[in-house]
């Protein structure tokens, strides 16, 4: 299979609902295929999740290029990720940013990400076991946060991370049905934009969701 070719048709498709070509051009560059497990490579390029073991998934394309467009990034913002999984969504942030901060609960899958991360060559990501609290308090603040898993709240912790005008991107609602939230953080009265329907992965953690079932 042609990855490259496929990669070109999907970031063509992905131009006809994205505007934002600093995060096409992000993901012109990264491979998806050496993200997903060699039984689904077949479907690196199909604008849909896929599964990565451990009941979790690599998120759509076009979710993905959504998430990474609200966070409206420059080049010089340290971001936090909450949810590493295959760290694809990682190598995307650290292409536009300067720091990708990037934490994962299951131990396999953050070896694994960490390990495809650093063949691929990126050396602006930290890939961090995630303790009970959320996120990575102890590198806050964040210009930028992103979830990549669904919480039933936006989550009090993760806002007390963020920096003043920083952008929250995060899945909200219950465990089968979200919405897609940008929240803005003033220091008068934060900014919420619904940026429409999707469905995640649970948000394991304090602030979130107990426990998975």
């Amino acid at each position: 299979m042609d990855f490259g070719a496929a990669r070109a048709r999907l970031v063509e498709y992905l131009s006809t609902k994205i505007g934002d070509e600093w995060v096409l051009t992000a993901m012109s560059r990264v491979p998806r295929e050496f993200f997903v497990p060699l039984e689904e490579q077949n479907l690196a390029y199909e604008d849909r999740p896929l599964p990565i073991g451990l009941g979790q998934t690599i998120s759509q394309p076009f979710i993905v290029a959504l998430m990474t467009s609200a966070l409206e990034l420059t080049g010089q913002e340290k971001v936090l990720e909450v949810g590493t999984g295959s760290g694809y969504q990682a190598a995307i942030l650290a292409e536009l940013a300067r720091l990708v901060i990037t934490v994962e609960r299951l131990p396999a899958l953050a070896e694994a990400a960490k390990m495809t991360l650093d063949s691929l060559g990126y050396k602006n990501i930290r890939v961090c076991l995630a303790e009970p609290t959320l996120g990575w308090p102890a590198e806050a603040p964040y210009e930028a946060i992103i979830v990549t898993a669904a919480a039933p709240k936006v989550p009090d912790s993760l806002l007390s991370q963020l920096a003043v005008d920083g952008r929250l991107v995060i899945p909200v609602g219950s465990r089968y049905e979200q919405d897609l939230y940008k929240i803005t953080k003033r220091i008068d009265e934060n900014i919420v934009d619904n940026l429409g329907g999707c469905r995640f992965v649970s948000l394991i953690g304090e602030d979130a969701w107990d426990e998975e079932y």
